[in-house]
């Protein structure tokens, strides 16, 4: 498999995505700008530990919420999971207009969300 960052990197991007079944320990080259930032997800902790080997920004933990027949983390399991690690984590998976004051409630402040976004704008 292709280093994600390095193909990022190439193409003078920001960033790089690392989704959970990456498993591959990244070292950022030196080329890297220093802005360059690192999202990975996860779903574990085996995987969150993966994740910091890898040198991730910010984490997405998910699914929190139920969606169709996945299994789900729920809050408790998420905050559990985000007290783990010392990266920025964020909660991803099944956010709607109802659940995001349930994460404001409990001080969860990232969040990430594609189908709710795509229902506001089309």
């Amino acid at each position: 498999m292709a280093n994600n960052t390095k193909i990022a990197n190439s193409l003078e991007f920001d960033g790089a995505y690392l989704p959970s079944f990456n498993k591959e320990i990244v070292y950022t080259s030196r080329n890297t700008p220093k802005n360059f930032k690192l999202l990975g997800s996860a779903h574990n902790i085996k995987d969150i530990k993966i994740k910091e080997k890898q040198g991730v920004d910010l984490l997405f933990l998910s699914p929190v919420f139920k969606k169709k027949n996945k299994r789900h983390l729920k809050i408790y399991n998420f905050l559990r999971l985000s007290r783990a690690t010392n990266i920025e984590t964020a909660a991803l998976g099944g956010i709607n207009s109802r659940n995001i004051k349930l994460l404001n409630l409990y001080g969860i402040k990232n969040v990430g969300s594609i189908d709710w976004i795509k229902k506001i704008y089309g």
